[in-house]
């Protein structure tokens, strides 16, 4: 995904925010980052608050289909297969997307995450880190805020 947003879509530098000891907050001020994990031998996906809200889920539990019934329809199979790849050998792997909202609004998405544990068959689990950004793409109406 290559996207560029208007400059004013992001709230301003925070004072100091450009300091190398700041990364956390410069992440902060670019983002919004969520944790989640996985269980291999459930298939059980578990959210934060604001990454299942995003997603467009009601609880923070799910399955794989559901958490990418959202996404941008031309990534569904190419994320299914990383997750199916990834699932079946102990691995690294990141995506970007675009989650299309019920209402229209559209929300970039960034995914890092990594699978162990697979020694076993039906065994395992993930692990990994969603990344909203904070800007607005265009034709969206809204941009991610920080709670």
């Amino acid at each position: 995904m290559f996207k560029i947003a208007k400059a004013n879509a992001a709230v301003p530098f925070m004072p100091g925010s450009m300091n190398d000891n700041n990364h956390r907050e410069m992440l902060a001020q670019f983002s919004v980052s969520e944790s989640w994990t996985g269980d291999l031998s459930s298939g059980v996906l578990r959210l934060g608050k604001w990454s299942a809200m995003l997603h467009g889920l009601s609880a923070e539990e799910c399955g794989l289909l559901n958490l990418i019934r959202c996404y941008n329809t031309k990534d569904r199979s190419h994320v299914l297969e990383l997750f199916e790849q990834a699932a079946t050998h102990c691995s690294s792997f990141c995506f970007s997307t675009t989650i299309i909202m019920p209402n229209g609004l559209r929300q970039p998405l960034f995914c890092m995450g990594e699978s162990n544990g697979l020694e076993e068959k039906y065994s395992g689990s993930m692990a990994g880190v969603f990344v909203f950004p904070r800007f607005k793409l265009e034709g969206a109406r809204q941009i991610a805020n920080r709670q």
